[in-house]
């Protein structure tokens, strides 16, 4: 009797054992793991970085259901390779890269985990994939391109006195060559001169900016992250040498520009954070296209227009 009752008493913590281990292993299986690969703090970046993170929680994914490893690169080349390695160590479910640098890191450090990009301006020159309609590789994602003409026309009915459209911009930033060779053709094209500038780092932005004001009447800034981390500097030059900025981005118009035609990172973030649920959920990455921005809108900076002398009537895109 006391061996059947033991053997009992054996079984039953076993299958409470094996109860235990089913409920942990079901709560494993339940978190997902998202890695997160920033290239540098400024607005759009981690506007869009909330905005994802905000699409997975309305979707369902927090708390216990999801495990997320932020990195952030600071704008440092070096530490995107160390964190991109140390993201595929992660073995995650999914990672997400915001801006063209942290996607190109990532990507060929982790040509096997599935991987959205959200702010990058043209995935195919930037090599994450052959096609937007059919991504060829472990990537794809939303793209913050917007129509570059559309807005240099914009700029020009802004300012239609300016002859002259400076330009300034990050040259290893893939995203940004894009941009200013478009912006170029658009500006030529509207018989307008123009003259731009490089910057390597944050730090080159004052000197580059005064030094390119000087000869021109109105400068054009594309989405480019290095100019937009330091949009606030810009904008003191722009005051102080009273020659306005028409950025590519809401963010920077927000930081110091004056108006443009321009797209919501937050926004952008949400709609990846849509793409990541439906490969969460057994979607394949080549079965999902690379998504342009939802929408675009006006945005204007009210203090800027004033100091250029702009009415609500002139910033309208009617």
């Amino acid at each position: 009797m006391k061996t059947k009752l033991l053997t009992l008493a054996v079984a039953a913590a076993a299958a409470l054992s094996l109860s235990a281990c089913s409920k942990t292993a079901q709560a494993k299986d339940d978190t997902v793991k998202v890695g997160i690969l920033q290239l540098i703090d400024q607005t759009a970046l981690t506007q869009a970085r909330k905005g994802f993170e905000d699409g997975l929680a309305q979707a369902g994914y927090k708390g216990n259901k999801i495990k997320i490893d932020y990195l952030n690169a600071q704008g440092d080349q070096a530490n995107l390779q160390t964190m991109s390695q140390r993201l595929k160590s992660d073995q995650n479910d999914l990672n997400l890269a915001i801006a063209t640098p942290a996607a190109q890191a990532l990507q060929k450090d982790d040509p096997d985990t599935p991987l959205l990009f959200t702010a990058v301006t043209d995935p195919v020159s930037a090599n994450l994939t052959k096609s937007k309609a059919d991504p060829s590789s472990n990537a794809t994602g939303t793209i913050d391109m917007v129509d570059i003409p559309e807005q240099i026309g914009y700029m020009h009915r802004l300012f239609p006195k300016a002859k002259t459209v400076g330009m300034i911009y990050n040259a290893a930033e893939q995203n940004s060559v894009v941009q200013i060779k478009l912006a170029k053709a658009a500006v030529k094209k509207l018989g307008l001169k123009v003259t731009t500038t490089t910057v390597a780092s944050t730090n080159d932005v004052q000197s580059a900016t005064e030094a390119l004001m000087n000869r021109c009447d109105v400068v054009y800034a594309p989405t480019d992250n290095t100019v937009a981390a330091a949009m606030k500097t810009v904008a003191k030059v722009s005051l102080k040498m009273k020659v306005p900025v028409v950025p590519a981005a809401s963010t920077m118009v927000e930081d110091g520009g004056v108006a443009s035609i321009g797209i919501d990172y937050y926004k952008l973030g949400v709609q990846t954070a849509k793409m990541a649920v439906k490969i969460l959920q057994g979607k394949k990455v080549q079965d999902l296209p690379v998504e342009s921005p939802a929408q675009t809108s006006v945005i204007k900076n009210k203090t800027m227009m004033k100091a250029f002398g702009l009415t609500e009537a002139d910033v309208a895109n009617d």
